[in-house]
């Protein structure tokens, strides 16, 4: 039992430690982190804060700016997207939607290190390359959309098919039998794809890299890379920085969070 609770004492601290860091050290001085990273902030500064919001190359603004509108255009586009292919899968007989599923499962299962390359050269040579819509279209046409369909389609097998049969007969098409009885009856499920997703596209690196460029509206993940120097690191603005592309995540997930765990505990159950 001892061994147990030391155990889950040693992974929780491999967990909280990391974030503790970053936190305690985005409100302390350079000499105070230099001294000792592990203590609390003492005393209490915003001076990081204030100086990467005071960035002459509006790198923290520009960056925030970039990866709400990539997340939120990506996120928008995926789950309606994500959740009408569901239905149509969830409808399908079953060899064929084990056919369907096994093709998305391949999304899962290719690494996107492995096509990002392949994905680079054909926006460049569609026009797309250096834009914001071709890193969008980058994230909706990756593995984010196989795991949004698998959530989805996992989620479905709990809808009751005569709900939909009975808007069928009253004469519903398939597109407001989408909108109106299936995604309602989702929302938990699409609040867990919506977190899940919003956290890996906000947290991407390689994707805004090297399909925007360093120099072409980076986001703010790319940001704090940019914001690391040659020889020297300023690491009281990095962790102020960190803390700054942290707080939108968090923000949404608070919000979203009521029906994430409800969507997580229906997982559960089935």
């Amino acid at each position: 039992m001892k061994t147990r609770v030391a155990a889950g004492w040693l992974v929780t601290l491999a967990f909280v430690l990391p974030i503790y860091l970053a936190l305690a050290n985005a409100f302390k001085t350079q000499d105070q982190i230099d001294a000792s990273p592990l203590a609390p902030p003492a005393p209490f500064t915003f001076d990081n804060i204030v100086t990467a919001l005071s960035r002459p190359d509006q790198l923290v603004q520009r960056g925030l700016f970039n990866s709400v509108l990539v997340t939120t255009l990506s996120v928008g586009l995926l789950i309606p997207l994500a959740s009408a292919l569901s239905l149509y899968i969830s409808e399908r007989t079953p060899k064929v939607r084990a056919v369907l599923l096994a093709v998305f499962a391949f999304g899962l299962m290719v690494p996107p290190q492995v096509v990002l390359q392949p994905i680079v050269l054909l926006l460049r040579d569609v026009g797309l390359a250096n834009t914001h819509a071709g890193l969008i279209l980058a994230n909706v046409g990756g593995g984010y959309l196989s795991f949004a369909v698998f959530v989805y389609v996992g989620f479905l097998r709990t809808v009751p098919k005569s709900v939909i049969e009975a808007a069928r007969i009253d004469g519903a098409s398939d597109l407001r039998v989408w909108w109106t009885i299936v995604l309602p009856l989702v929302r938990p499920a699409t609040a867990t794809v919506g977190i899940f997703l919003g956290l890996w596209v906000w947290n991407d690196f390689l994707n805004p890299l090297f399909i925007l460029g360093p120099l072409r509206g980076q986001t703010i993940t790319t940001g704090v890379y940019l914001s690391l120097g040659t020889y020297s690191i300023d690491y009281a603005q990095l962790f102020g920085i960190m803390f700054l592309a942290a707080v939108i995540p968090v923000v949404g997930y608070l919000v979203a969070q009521r029906e994430f765990i409800h969507g997580l505990m229906s997982g559960a159950a089935k």
